[in-house]
């Protein structure tokens, strides 16, 4: 289960913010996860429920988590695909020759500071 890893490096992450705003808490925390970034958010939530009670600073934080739809685009042909539905074979012109562009993102958005 890497999610677990993936919030303590989020705590670390903003712990430090905090401390660099002089932020006594956080109330909330918003992420981009990207659909194919192997992160499950169920999983994600459980284990950010449970680290963030351990802390000071983001005990009750609130973690909204937006979700960022994988996109392709194709080499071939320019055009861009939903990737989940499509794969790696362009639908327009059944090029593999294709990019992700994105949907592999895991990234705090924003912070909002109590």
């Amino acid at each position: 289960m890497h999610e677990l890893g993936i919030v303590f490096h989020m705590i670390d992450t903003l712990e430090e913010v905090a401390r660099e705003h002089e932020l006594t808490r956080i109330s909330s925390v918003t992420l981009n996860l990207g659909e194919v970034s192997g992160v499950l958010p169920d999983y994600l939530i459980d284990c950010w429920q449970w680290a963030v009670s351990k802390t000071t600073t983001l005990q009750g934080t609130e973690l909204e988590i937006v979700p960022i739809p994988a996109t392709t685009v194709c080499n071939a042909c320019g055009k861009t695909y939903p990737t989940v539905a499509h794969g790696k074979r362009c639908p327009y012109c059944t090029s593999t020759d294709t990019v992700l562009l994105h949907g592999n993102e895991i990234e705090i958005d924003t912070i909002a500071g109590a």
